[in-house]
């Protein structure tokens, strides 16, 4: 085994442990998934591969951090990229899951208050409606601008916490593999990563046990746009942008949704996993016909 994979599967069965433990323990302890504390859990989470990154490469192989793992703000297109191709994935995934049987367009946004209808009380839904009908500005455009400040702020930051350990330190030990294999198996370690919080419904509240797989296509799907997007930008910064940006504005694909229901609709969805397939697809191609340093060469 080279140093390069030993030092990857320490990072990995680091992650996992304490990821895994955390999650363990917040049960056996009583927690329940519901709101504060699913929300303090899942976001926790993300710290954990920027941690373990951390400890491995300066502890534990007391390596450089800043350059090795690609920590750099010096700014280029590829950061503009980063920050505004989630918003268009998501719209694409919208328009895509109304191309579905059983699902049509809802501007009143009544796919989305159903599944408000088991999270709040019936006044709390009410009000939500009532300020939704009062705002001179459709949700989804208020919810765009609100993801795209969180995207490049707050958002992105929590990003980081994952980026650094899956295009930091595992995207440059898995190089030598080249971009194709090394993004397919950071993609699947990604999904795998996922799976104690998706079990609980995270994504994936009406199927959790199918979710799992479905979480594992999605960031298979993922990983080499998030990949390429480093690379480009030569920064994990940019990689953290995109993946908080991703988060921030994923619920915009289903907010004008009716019908369906989360396997199928949705960026996490079938309708996402289309777009994300072409995005590939335009990425591949721009790297072959129009890039100047080609990195999907292998």
């Amino acid at each position: 085994m080279n140093k390069n994979m030993k030092k990857a599967l320490t990072f990995i069965g680091l992650t996992f442990f304490l990821n895994y433990l955390m999650v363990t323990l917040y049960f056996a302890l009583g927690g329940k998934w519901i709101m504060p504390g699913s929300f303090i859990i899942a976001t926790s989470y993300m710290f954990i591969p920027m941690l373990v990154a951390l400890v491995v490469q300066k502890l534990i192989y007391k390596e450089p951090i800043i350059k090795p793992l690609g920590i750099s703000f010096k700014l280029n297109w590829w950061f503009l990229a980063a920050w505004l191709l989630p918003s268009i994935i998501a719209f694409a995934a919208l328009g895509v899951s109304l191309l579905f049987p059983g699902v049509e367009y809802s501007p009143e946004m009544a796919g989305m208050f159903e599944k408000f209808e088991s999270m709040l009380t019936p006044e709390q839904l009410e009000q939500m409606k009532n300020q939704a009908a009062a705002s001179p500005i459709h949700l989804i455009w208020i919810g765009l601008l609100q993801g795209l400040i969180a995207g490049i702020t707050i958002n992105a930051v929590a990003g980081f916490g994952e980026e650094l350990g899956w295009r930091g330190l595992l995207q440059r030990e898995f190089g030598y593999m080249g971009f194709w294999k090394s993004s397919a198996i950071i993609g699947v370690v990604w999904g795998i990563w996922h799976a104690p919080i998706i079990l609980q419904g995270h994504n994936y509240p009406q199927h959790p046990l199918a979710g799992v797989l479905m979480m594992i296509i999605f960031t298979l799907l993922l990983s080499p746009i998030f990949s390429y997007v480093r690379l480009k930008a030569k920064s994990v910064i940019a990689a953290a942008i995109i993946h908080g940006s991703l988060n921030a504005v994923v619920g915009l694909s289903t907010m004008v949704v009716k019908g369906g229901n989360d396997l199928t609709v949705g960026v996490t969805g079938l309708a996402g996993f289309i777009v994300l397939a072409f995005v590939n697809v335009g990425l591949f191609i721009y790297d072959r016909v129009l890039a100047k340093e080609h990195i999907m060469i292998s």
